[in-house]
């Protein structure tokens, strides 16, 4: 519908996803991002840079979302990938039965591990499950050979408490671990919450100083955790 100030707005509980708006949009301002592929399709797109992963060292990562919501098709895809020698690297929250993500395992060179909260309770209330899964398999893994990375969201407020901050040092510190990545929180995303109508919940955040990341890492630092910024 037009607004008064002329501009349009979606009315998205009418949105069904068939696409006719695209087709009509005369100024081509529509558009669906993302499609159903299949797994030769995919293969088809990745060798297309064959050459440029073999000469830059780099490969496919499988991140989300979470990509282990699609075990089968994840697994096909980096066995495929590992058959033409390219390096396979899988971005999970670690949410996923240990028997699905160990087979996966067997397809993957590098891990890279997100840990919010070492608190259940507040893990909890945060992203709406528990995590002691998150950190049993974040143990298997390291324990597999397959090398792991862990990055850590800070997000003010909300998990970058002295407290927390403590624990997670502590418990990286137990792991076999190639690195560890703080990702700290920035409000790049929120336009894509406003053209998407949906709320964003953390209006009210500002992104960290560099003064206030520096303190997250002289923090973690002190801790014995030496981190880098992602």
């Amino acid at each position: 519908m037009q607004l008064p100030d002329g501009s349009i707005r979606l009315n998205r509980e009418l949105c069904c996803n068939c696409g006719e708006c695209v087709a009509v949009c005369p100024s081509g301002a529509r558009v669906i991002s993302g499609k159903t592929m299949s797994l030769g399709e995919v293969m088809e797109a990745i060798r297309k840079d064959e050459m440029f992963y073999r000469n830059s060292g780099g490969g496919l990562t499988a991140s989300g979302g979470e990509p282990t919501q699609q075990p089968e098709f994840l697994k096909q895809l980096f066995r495929a990938c590992r058959n033409y020698g390219i390096h396979t690297t899988l971005d999970t929250s670690g949410y996923v039965p240990w028997p699905v993500l160990k087979d996966i395992l067997k397809h993957v060179n590098l891990v890279y591990y997100d840990l919010k909260d070492l608190n259940p309770q507040i893990h909890w209330r945060l992203t709406g499950v528990d995590n002691y899964l998150i950190l049993d398999n974040a143990k298997r893994i390291s324990q597999s050979g397959v090398p792991m990375v862990i990055r850590l969201p800070m997000i003010p407020g909300y998990n970058d408490s002295t407290e927390n901050i403590k624990e997670v040092a502590s418990f990286v510190t137990s792991l076999k671990v190639e690195k560890v990545d703080i990702l700290p929180f920035h409000t790049l995303g929120r336009k894509k919450y406003d053209h998407l109508g949906m709320a964003y919940h953390l209006g009210d955040l500002k992104s960290y100083t560099e003064e206030e990341v520096a303190r997250l890492v002289k923090t973690f630092g002190d801790l014995g955790l030496k981190v880098n910024i992602a």
